[in-house]
């Protein structure tokens, strides 16, 4: 939106949702929703894309679907730290359940929808995200718990991990919305500041107790 202006004659959208590439092209079930300003040019794109194996929802929520896409990436890189220290089932489902809340407050303070992050460019795309093994940020947190350097792991990993340089940028935004990503942060840390994977979540779960909040 900021690249082509508020009023530009093109219509676009914004397609995110739970779809590592290799299930898509193998014709495996797949869903995943389509954000655009244009309602009538997303119901046209949703049908031309839409076939046995791919479903496409539709959503007016630009900024909620960007960020989810966004965010769950680095979500991704802490529950690939989590499960390579062998935290465990539990451990991995709070880390997904918090992120989620993360990804929410953030999304909405910028301007998305709260239902947004509860559909499949939210909650569907950060469960496969966190748990699926093409997913290349999970593999970054595994690697960084098995004590590879970051930039080992960037040389050998042949793919873009978006999340490695969306943490920082993110972290940035947040201070000066005032918006608390406890989550982020430390993912942050282990990435911009060397902080040990290990510290970063003995900092998670050394946080006060507090009410269970969105």
């Amino acid at each position: 939106m900021e690249e082509l202006g508020p009023h530009t004659a093109w219509s676009w959208g914004v397609v995110s949702g739970p779809s590592f590439a290799d299930e898509l092209v193998r014709g495996l079930p797949t869903a995943v929703t389509l954000a655009s300003p244009d309602e009538a040019f997303a119901q046209r794109a949703a049908a031309v894309l839409h076939d046995g194996n791919l479903r496409v929802y539709t959503s007016p929520d630009i900024i909620g679907v960007s960020v989810g896409g966004a965010l769950k990436n680095v979500m991704a890189i802490a529950a690939g730290i989590c499960d390579g220290m062998e935290f465990g089932n539990n451990a991995r489902a709070a880390l997904i359940s918090r992120g989620l809340a993360e990804m929410t407050r953030f999304g909405v303070c910028l301007g998305g929808k709260r239902e947004t992050f509860m559909g499949l460019a939210g909650a569907g795309d950060l469960i496969l995200t966190c748990t699926g093994q093409y997913s290349r940020n999970r593999e970054v947190g595994l690697r960084l718990a098995s004590g590879q350097t970051l930039e080992q792991i960037l040389h050998s990993l042949g793919h873009v991990a978006e999340g490695v340089h969306t943490a920082h940028e993110v972290m940035r935004r947040a201070a000066q919305l005032k918006v608390e990503m406890p989550i982020t942060c430390e993912v942050d840390q282990v990435l911009s500041q060397g902080q040990s994977p290990r510290k970063a979540l003995e900092n998670l779960l050394s946080r006060e107790q507090k009410a269970e909040t969105l």
